[in-house]
C-alpha cells in the first residue's frame, strides 16, 4: 500500500511546507517512487476528476509536489503537463511555469501530492489564472487540513482528495493558507 510507504510517524515533529508542525510526515515522492504507485495515484486523479464533471486539457501544479503527477496524469490522460515555479526563473526567458504553454482558452487541472493549508497550491492557481487559463478544480493524494477547502472554495475552485488525514488516522493540520 502506498501509504505505508509514504506516512512516517516521528518522534518529534517536524516543520511542514506549510509551516505548521507535525510528528507525521507524508513523503509524496518517496511514496510514489515505484512506477506502479505512480500509475496507481495517476490513475485515481484521473477518475476522480472525471467523477467531479472536470474537463481539462492541461494539467500541472507547483514544483516539487506536482511534478510526478503532472506528468504521470498528463500522460495516461493524453493531456499537456506543465510545472509552476516557486519563483520566477531570472535568467534565460524568466519564466514562471515551465512545460506547456498555458493561456487563454485553456483549461487546467491543478495537481499536488500533499496538502496541508493549500498556500502552494493556491500560488499556482493565481499563477495559472494569470495565464488567461481556467481552473475550476484541484486535486491532491492527501488533504491534510480542514483550511484549504475553504481557501479553495473562496477562489471558485473545488478541491479533490483521493484521501484525506482522516482516512490515515491522524489529525488534521489547522489553520490559514
Amino acid at each position: 500500500m502506498i501509504a505505508d510507504k509514504a506516512v512516517t510517524h516521528l518522534s518529534e515533529p517536524v516543520e511542514l511546507a506549510s509551516g505548521r508542525m507535525s510528528s507525521v510526515f507524508i513523503d509524496g515522492k518517496h511514496g510514489l517512487a515505484d512506477p506502479s504507485d505512480l500509475e496507481t495515484a495517476c490513475r485515481a486523479i484521473i477518475e476522480m476528476a472525471q467523477g467531479a464533471g472536470c474537463s481539462f486539457d492541461h494539467v500541472g501544479g507547483p514544483t516539487l509536489g506536482a511534478d510526478h503527477l503532472a506528468v504521470g496524469v498528463a500522460l495516461l490522460g493524453s493531456k499537456r503537463w506543465f510545472i509552476v515555479r516557486k519563483e520566477r526563473k531570472d535568467r534565460g526567458t524568466g519564466r514562471l511555469i515551465e512545460g506547456a504553454r498555458v493561456g487563454s482558452g485553456d483549461s487546467a487541472l491543478l495537481v499536488e501530492d500533499i496538502c496541508s493549508t493549500g498556500g502552494s497550491l493556491l500560488k499556482a492557481l493565481r499563477a495559472v489564472r494569470a495565464t488567461g487559463a481556467v481552473v475550476t478544480h484541484a486535486g491532491t493524494l492527501v488533504d491534510r487540513g480542514l483550511v484549504a477547502h475553504a481557501a479553495f472554495a473562496d477562489e471558485g475552485v473545488e478541491l479533490l482528495a483521493v484521501t484525506t488525514w482522516a482516512d490515515l488516522g491522524i489529525d488534521p493540520i489547522e489553520g490559514s493558507p
